[in-house]
């Protein structure tokens, strides 16, 4: 008989508001996903573009972090979330969206896989923070933003859940990617007839 295998999501301690530490255990739990499903990868993998205009998985990781940095200090009530301070790159340093034709940014160059997990490590410990300060009722609370003439409201937990959403999103797309990558670094096979 096998073991069963058991799948629980439990609200990390530390947490003023059981709600927030289920967010982020489940955030947690997909980045550990992620962290096995990028052992292994090389610098030219993560830089590597299945054709201009199209996103790399460091471009996507870079992403990630940027992004939990912003929404975390929207969640604050932020005019304007910086991530430079938090990770060292400005908010538009993943190079996203890129042009029909875009290539990715310079400085994400022939980064490897320590450097990203780096800035995924900086953003996550901002992103606990944040949550581990909030009550219950900060959950409710709503912001209000008008961006390119829309006006757009959203409360602190519709944040929390878009962020979980979010990763998992770019997380799929990372997972296309490699499967990409190897499918196109595969080495060609061989027939033993010749075509007629």
């Amino acid at each position: 008989m096998s073991t069963p295998v058991r799948r629980t999501i439990e609200p990390l301690d530390g947490f003023r508001s059981r709600e927030a530490g289920i967010f982020l255990a489940q955030l947690e739990d997909q980045s550990r996903r992620l962290r096995e499903t990028l052992e292994g990868i090389t610098p030219d993998e993560l830089q590597w573009q299945p054709r201009p205009g199209m996103n790399t998985i460091g471009m996507l990781l870079a992403h990630l972090a940027i992004v939990e940095i912003w929404w975390a200090g929207m969640a604050l009530d932020l005019e304007s979330p910086v991530t430079e301070p938090v990770i060292g790159i400005p908010t538009e340093g993943d190079g996203m969206p890129l042009a029909e034709d875009g290539v990715p940014p310079a400085p994400l160059l022939g980064k490897d896989l320590a450097y990203y997990q780096d800035l995924l490590a900086r953003a996550r410990a901002y992103v606990r923070e944040t949550y581990g300060r909030m009550l219950d009722a900060d959950l409710n609370r709503t912001i209000q933003r008008t961006w390119e003439e829309n006006t757009r409201i959203f409360s602190v937990r519709w944040i929390l859940y878009h962020t979980l959403e979010h990763f998992a999103g770019h997380y799929g797309q990372i997972l296309l990617l490699r499967h990409m990558y190897r499918t196109a670094h595969a080495p060609a096979s061989t027939s033993a007839s010749a075509p007629a």
